[in-house]
């Protein structure tokens, strides 16, 4: 038995049990957090230095991508180096710190793509007030609030987490340090209290869950209005790269969170949260650039000034 005070270090889930295994899961997390880097790089290059994307969609879409590369950095490094090292510890303060920046990235991308769903709202629903609800300021302030709101959020349950005393040993069961995880090591009763923040936190993204499908719905009855098959696909387009990214986001993280504990498994546990922590910020990239030929031109022409300059 031992107490908070006397852990020095955290125990990871080990991604593969042999030395050829751990090499291959090295070798994949490397090629994810690359193409991760390089389509999140490209898209905020291309938005910051296109002055034609200066719009709230492309404004938002740079913030979703300084998100993702926060929240894949903030856990896959480390994953990485126990790999490549045959090694499954962590330090107390490393454990908070990547505890905190995943908390912290994490809900800035859920909040930010709440954001956005706003953005296509008033684009599709109210077109003639577009430039009035969403002027600079407005987009400026919101991505202020979803920053800051983020950080509060983290902040919090950081410090509650880390405060809990913990007896259950050291070993967290995860590839990374995962709220759920630290507070089943806890021997107090006092992780309610942790537990009542994660409900209310819980409860707030909930909120803007219903914001967003309530927001959906009116554009979907307000596209099916649009007379003109062209002018249909042409909204929908502009609609279905946020909905998939949305998509992935919250089924990956809600399957690995509420999936009944009957089918519950290590490895299933592990790709779970390979799913909702690694996987979206590597293809959202993808996902918002495939079928948006302004974005797709502007990373061309980035790409391409680029090479001619060397």
């Amino acid at each position: 038995m031992s107490n908070s005070s006397s852990i020095s270090h955290f125990l990871l889930l080990a991604l593969a049990d042999t030395r050829q295994l751990q090499l291959l899961h090295f070798c994949l997390l490397l090629a994810i957090s690359l193409a991760a880097l390089l389509g999140n790089g490209l898209i905020i290059s291309a938005v910051a230095c296109g002055h034609h994307l200066h719009t709230p969609m492309f404004f938002f879409l740079l913030n979703l991508a300084l998100s993702d590369l926060g929240s894949i950095c903030s856990t896959v490094p480390k994953a990485m180096h126990n790999s490549l090292w045959d090694t499954r510890t962590i330090s107390y303060a490393g454990c908070a710190a990547q505890l905190f920046f995943f908390v912290f990235f994490i809900s800035a991308e859920f909040y930010l793509l709440t954001i956005m769903c706003y953005d296509r709202y008033v684009s599709i629903c109210k077109p003639l007030h577009y430039g009035t609800l969403l002027g600079s300021r407005s987009c400026a302030h919101m991505a202020a609030a979803a920053w800051a709101s983020a950080f509060l959020n983290a902040l919090m349950l950081t410090a509650n987490t880390f405060s809990l005393p913990l007896c259950h040993g050291n070993a967290l069961g995860q590839f990374f340090c995962e709220i759920p995880k630290i507070v089943k090591l806890s021997c107090s009763k006092s992780h309610l209290r942790e537990l009542g923040l994660i409900v209310v936190s819980a409860c707030f993204s909930l909120c803007c869950f219903v914001f967003t499908v309530f927001s959906y719905v009116q554009i979907f009855r307000a596209v099916l209005r649009i007379p003109s098959e062209q002018g249909q696909h042409k909204a929908f387009s502009t609609c279905l790269p946020h909905l998939a990214g949305l998509s992935l986001f919250i089924s990956t993280a809600l399957f690995a969170h509420l999936k009944p504990s009957s089918i519950s498994s290590p490895s299933l546990d592990l790709a779970l949260s390979v799913l909702y922590s690694v996987v979206p910020p590597a293809l959202n990239p993808l996902i918002y650039s495939l079928r948006n030929q302004e974005l797709k031109a502007a990373v061309w022409t980035l790409m391409t000034g680029c090479f001619r300059k060397q």
